[in-house]
């Protein structure tokens, strides 16, 4: 039966999970918000993939972000790369917020960085979950076990660089005892890059594996407009008609609202916002890149002007998510939380 939890038991999350993967969570928890940060080096997004040539500049920047969390009642989790794990100000900085448990530390694995170097740099290997599997559980080990080391504290959670999962990430997961994983963009195709497609993923919480080992909490993005029950579909017209998903956007057909700071407006993620929690969804996941709290290292903040607007949407999302009686989660809140 495709999809089943029988299925995805057998090691892939690439596989959309039946209705009955869903996860449930205590009368308690009632909705909440994670706030994920993808900790890395500063690169050129707009050129080939490489080894070297990266900066940590806007590590410094890190420790200014982490107190305006704590003014918002943001509790971020930084998914830390290789060069970040190593980078002793980051350590520091993102180690107090964890002692303080005011901040988690997870994994976030960027292969072209991240030994051991054993494959070509390529687009494709930039996706980890493409790589032979021996050569991805070396390269996450590697990480997993720094990570533990520089911030005295085994990470519980992963995100693969790009989202690149592959089919048997799931158990070189399991086998780490890694209990959450937040790869998964729903709603998102990176095949023609390479990638994995999570169009037809949930927007819910699910488990990976029938033991209930392994959660995942899919990045939240929703779809919006007139359209929307049948945004899924649409986006796979888009395949064959690339202009598709543009001009229905611009009449306010249908838009995809992805719930982060970077290129996406204010107004559009509170109506994101709205939806995903009318309709039920238990947890929002926000993400952003850490290197966007600086100016001038990522498309979304080439300005001071636009970081500026980076924290702005923070404060506003915060602040309407209060609102709203949403509280901010921490990983161990999700896993006390979670039905099993």
């Amino acid at each position: 039966m495709p999809g089943s939890i029988c299925e995805l038991a057998a090691g892939s999350i690439l596989t959309p999970p039946d209705s009955a993967a869903l996860a449930q969570f205590g009368d308690g928890f009632g909705q909440r918000v994670l706030l994920t940060v993808d900790t890395e080096e500063e690169f050129d997004w707009n050129a080939p993939f490489r080894r070297d040539g990266y900066g940590l500049e806007h590590v410094g920047e890190i420790a200014r972000f982490q107190s305006f969390c704590e003014e918002i009642g943001a509790r971020p989790v930084y998914l830390v790369d290789w060069p970040v794990a190593n980078d002793p100000r980051a350590v520091e900085i993102i180690g107090d917020a964890v002692k303080r448990a005011r901040a988690d530390v997870g994994v976030q694995l960027h292969p072209w960085v991240n030994p051991p170097f054993e494959e070509e740099v390529t687009a494709r290997n930039s996706y980890a979950g493409n790589l032979p599997h021996e050569l991805e559980a070396a390269k996450f080990t590697a990480l997993r076990d720094t990570i533990e080391a520089a911030f005295g504290t085994a990470p519980q959670i992963y995100r693969a660089g790009r989202y690149g999962l592959g089919e048997r990430s799931a158990q070189m997961l399991k086998d780490a005892g890694i209990a959450i994983d937040t790869s998964v963009r729903s709603l998102f195709d990176y095949s023609a890059q390479h990638g994995p497609d999570y169009t037809h993923h949930p927007l819910a919480p699910y488990w990976v594996d029938d033991e209930r080992a392994l959660l995942e909490l899919p990045i939240t993005s929703i779809y919006w407009g007139v359209l929307r029950q049948l945004g899924k579909q649409i986006h796979r017209a888009q395949r064959h008609v690339p202009t598709l998903f543009g001009g229905l956007s611009r009449f306010n057909l249908l838009e995809r609202i992805a719930l982060t700071p970077e290129g996406v407006s204010t107004e559009e993620a509170l109506r994101g916002i709205d939806i995903a929690l009318d309709e039920g969804l238990p947890l929002l996941v926000l993400s952003l890149h850490s290197p966007s709290i600086a100016p001038g290292h990522t498309p979304y903040a080439k300005t001071a002007e636009d970081v500026a607007g980076i924290y702005d949407w923070l404060r506003a999302v915060y602040g309407y998510l209060d609102k709203r009686g949403v509280a901010s989660a921490s990983v161990a809140d999700i896993l006390n939380a979670v039905e099993r």
